[in-house]
C-alpha cells in the first residue's frame, strides 16, 4: 500500500511532467526544486491533496499559494543567476522563496500577515535555511536590502507599488509578477529597471488573484 510520502512524490513528478514541461519550463534548477520541495507542507493540512493541482491553493484571508506553472514560468523568465540578490514580495508560507533560493540566489522573503509569517518561518528554517524572512507591509518592499537583481511579487497587483519599483537594480534588474484587475483576466509580466522607470512586457495570461493589501482603495466620487 502506497504511503502518503509516495503519493506526494508521485504528485510532484506528475506536476513537473504534466504542468511545467509542457508549458516550456526548462530551467533544470526550477524543475529540480519543484520536484523535491514538499509543496504539500506549504498549504493548510486540509488542502494538502490540492497542493499539486494546476490551480492556486487558498491559504486564507484572500491569499493563495500561486499555481505551479505560473510560479515556474515567472521564475524562469526572471533568469536568476547564482549569487544575485532577490526579494519576494508576498512570500506567504515561503514556497516561492524556497524555489528561488534553490537557484542559488540570496533571497529576502517579505510577508506582512503574522499567521503566514509564522508558517514560513517554521518551514524555511528546515527546507530553505538560506532565505532571510522579514516582516513588514508589502507595499513598502524591503529597502534595507536594496537594490535587488530580481524581485518576485507573489500575487497579482493593479500596478507595481512605486516603493518596490525603486528597489530594483537599474540596468539589469528584473521584476516578475502579475498585473490585473477585478475580472481575473490577468497578465504575467517581466519588467526591467531603467533610468526612466520600469519597462514592462507581457509574458502570458493567467488567473492569479490580487494581493488583498495591494488593492487600491476605491476613489471617492462626488
Amino acid at each position: 500500500m502506497a504511503s502518503a510520502a509516495d503519493f506526494f512524490a508521485d504528485a510532484r513528478a506528475h506536476m513537473a511532467d504534466s504542468q511545467l514541461r509542457p508549458n516550456k519550463v526548462t530551467d533544470p534548477r526550477i524543475l529540480q526544486a519543484m520536484r523535491s520541495l514538499p509543496r504539500e507542507r506549504f498549504v493548510p493540512a486540509a488542502a494538502a491533496s490540492l497542493a499539486y493541482a494546476d490551480e492556486d491553493v487558498p491559504l486564507g484571508k484572500g491569499r493563495v499559494l500561486m499555481e505551479p506553472m505560473v510560479l515556474a514560468r515567472l521564475l524562469q523568465v526572471a533568469a536568476p543567476v547564482a549569487g544575485e540578490l532577490a526579494l519576494v514580495v508576498g512570500a506567504g508560507t515561503g514556497y516561492g522563496a524556497a524555489v528561488l533560493a534553490a537557484c542559488g540566489v540570496r533571497v529576502t522573503a517579505l510577508e506582512e500577515d503574522p499567521d503566514l509569517f509564522a508558517q514560513a518561518q517554521a518551514l524555511l528554517a528546515t527546507l530553505a535555511p538560506g532565505v532571510t524572512l522579514v516582516a513588514g507591509p508589502l507595499a513598502a518592499g524591503w529597502p534595507a536590502g536594496a537594490p535587488y537583481d530580481v524581485i518576485l511579487i507573489e500575487g497579482a497587483v493593479h500596478q507595481v507599488p512605486p516603493a518596490i519599483a525603486r528597489q530594483l537594480r537599474v540596468e539589469g534588474g528584473r521584476l516578475v509578477g502579475v498585473i490585473g484587475g477585478v475580472d481575473r483576466t490577468n497578465q504575467a509580466i517581466l519588467a526591467e529597471a531603467t533610468p526612466a522607470g520600469l519597462r514592462a512586457a507581457p509574458i502570458f495570461d493567467c488567473g492569479t488573484p490580487l494581493l488583498p493589501s495591494l488593492i487600491p482603495a476605491p476613489a471617492f466620487v462626488f
